[in-house]
């Protein structure tokens, strides 16, 4: 096959895939669509969109593969039927809110300059004190994150452990405490991150039925007292932020936290050790590179090294396709 220059122009022209999509969201295109707006007209009047933008883009998104057409009709995909409509409930469309903020978006611009560097300034830290995309992303992501949660009480078997004591670190939105009280009446969730995101996650505890189990602790998460005495401590999509002894630092922390038997579950993107596959974890490498100071893509090499470092063990794994996330489990 001869070399093409197609792949390259398409990378050189990603943004405009973006762009669509979140014009799609905004306009409620897809939503549109599911509800039987299928012609440019119906879709237009719908979306109160011009007839003209309305036909360029919906081909555009028929182009990529978001929508289907079929003569001057267009139809959802199987994915966007899932993911884009707002009446699915598991509708990904407010997640572009916390993707493409400028928090998240802007450090690519130097992403030049931080190669040559090998790091962030500290004004491109996105882990820095109470940073307000933090609680952009707590607000976003529990349709993402629901299905993690309820494999992470399958592997904990939480429904039938009786009272436990859960610490939920950087809890975020809080829905994977907020899963494990659900499944079992006697769990006491005590969520932790800083006072503007524990807001998200004390609004989803007491929507979602488990206000009065669910506590709070503010704070900085290597500095606070997280008390004791817990049976298991929820680490999820955090470590990547850090370097890998300061990972283990913060490990050993958890694990006196925990009592004796009480186990830490770690939710992360994990590449095989080529570092280059599966797709997806692999290349959420980027993300930590323009992102925070010392983050990475860890494999599942580094996390077992980790945790066996931090006095765990008896360390289980157990990869969560379609989704790029591994849940890895070590008791203390």
């Amino acid at each position: 096959m001869p070399p093409s220059p197609e792949l390259i122009f398409e990378t050189m022209q990603a943004y405009q895939r973006t762009a669509a999509l979140r014009a799609g969201i905004d306009l409620e295109v897809f939503t549109a669509i599911g509800e039987g707006a299928d012609t440019v007209d119906a879709i237009a009047a719908r979306c109160k969109s011009s007839t003209r933008g309305t036909r360029m883009l919906c081909d555009f998104l028929t182009v990529i593969g978001l929508i289907g057409k079929t003569g001057d009709r267009y139809e959802l995909t199987p994915d966007s039927t899932f993911f884009l409509s707002k009446h699915s409930p598991a509708y990904l469309g407010g997640i572009m809110e916390f993707m493409n903020a400028p928090a998240v978006v802007d450090n690519f611009d130097s992403l030049t300059a931080i190669v040559r560097r090998g790091t962030i300034t500290p004004s491109e830290d996105t882990v820095s004190t109470e940073n307000p995309v933090w609680e952009r992303f707590a607000r976003a992501m529990v349709p993402m994150m629901m299905p993690p949660a309820k494999a992470i009480a399958e592997v904990l078997g939480v429904a039938a452990a009786g009272p436990i004591r859960v610490l939920d670190l950087a809890a975020g939105h809080g829905i994977f405490g907020i899963v494990l009280a659900q499944q079992n009446a006697a769990a006491e969730i005590v969520a932790l991150d800083w006072p503007n995101v524990l807001t998200v996650a004390s609004e989803h505890a007491a929507k979602m039925g488990v206000g009065a189990r669910h506590s709070t602790i503010a704070g900085d998460a290597f500095t606070v007292d997280f008390g004791g005495d817990y049976d298991v401590a929820l680490v999820t999509n955090f470590l990547h932020h850090f370097d890998g002894p300061t990972c283990t630092t913060f490990l050993q922390k958890v694990a006196a936290s925990l009592k004796p038997g009480g186990r830490v579950v770690v939710l992360e993107w994990v590449p095989n050790d080529d570092r280059v596959s599966p797709p997806a974890p692999a290349a959420f490498v980027l993300h930590m590179l323009v992102g925070t100071a010392g983050g990475d893509a860890f494999t599942l090499r580094e996390y077992r090294g980790m945790l066996d470092a931090a006095g765990f063990h008896d360390i289980s794994v157990r990869p969560l396709p379609p989704s790029p996330l591994t849940i890895i489990v070590g008791t203390k």
